[in-house]
């Protein structure tokens, strides 16, 4: 990967999955080309496959047909193992309900990448970190003492503790009330604005979407760029 976030690009990607008797077809010849270091806002209908394009970007799904590649590599024609190592090093989560191990506190969740990146020396960033993230003072906190806008504040923090080039995340303010969800808005953009991550973001949040460089919407199983400037329609469903 390079020192910058990695470029994505996909290319007549197709996925479709079974459900009971019947096959659902997700995305049917998505193509589209992310820039490395480039911030992506990715919007549509519920079920249209935003969800699916990250788990495809990140090795944790294949696609049917297509190819995916990110910085440069087939991401589909790597092992299972190496995906794996793939998202360990370089690949930040941020998800809609926060997936916090109840078990660890706050610090042991943000030390937790840096264990699995063999990184156990990262305390001192965990702590500058959650500082950026304004709970600094809630370090030993276990997560359900925390409200929803701080739980989701320290997800954001371990998604960038072990410094991926690349992060994805899937509604981080979808769960949050609005002027919770405002903050973590903000905290998003501030954390990663400068630091050259390739940002890949799915939302239904206006200030959020507005926020990147650009915004696609998943059309019938394809990408189709945003043509309206500064506007960002409602695809709620």
């Amino acid at each position: 990967m390079n020192e910058t976030g990695p470029s994505i690009e996909l290319i007549d990607v197709h996925k479709s999955y079974r459900e009971a008797d019947r096959t659902h077809r997700v995305l049917t010849g998505a193509s589209v080309e992310i820039r490395s270091g480039e911030r992506v806002a990715v919007l549509g209908p519920s079920g249209s496959g935003k969800s699916t394009l990250l788990n495809l970007v990140s090795g944790i799904d294949l696609p049917d047909s297509g190819t995916v590649r990110v910085g440069g590599a087939d991401i589909g024609a790597l092992p299972e193992r190496e995906r794996t190592l793939f998202r360990r090093r370089h690949v930040g989560f941020v998800f809609q309900f926060f997936n916090l191990v109840p078990t660890l506190t706050v610090m042991e969740n943000l030390l937790l990448p840096l264990e699995l990146t063999g990184s156990p020396d990262g305390r001192a960033h965990a702590e500058s970190l959650l500082e950026a993230v304004r709970l600094s003072d809630r370090a030993g906190t276990f997560p359900d003492r925390l409200s929803g806008g701080e739980q989701q504040r320290v997800a954001l923090a371990r998604a960038l503790v072990h410094g991926p080039d690349l992060l994805l995340a899937d509604e981080p303010t979808g769960n949050l009330d609005e002027d919770t969800g405002e903050l973590v808005v903000a905290l998003l953009d501030e954390l990663v604005r400068d630091s050259g991550t390739t940002l890949v973001v799915v939302t239904h949040a206006r200030s959020l979407a507005d926020r990147m460089d650009r915004t696609l919407h998943v059309d019938h199983g394809k990408l189709v760029e945003d043509s309206l400037t500064g506007t960002v329609p409602d695809l709620r469903a």
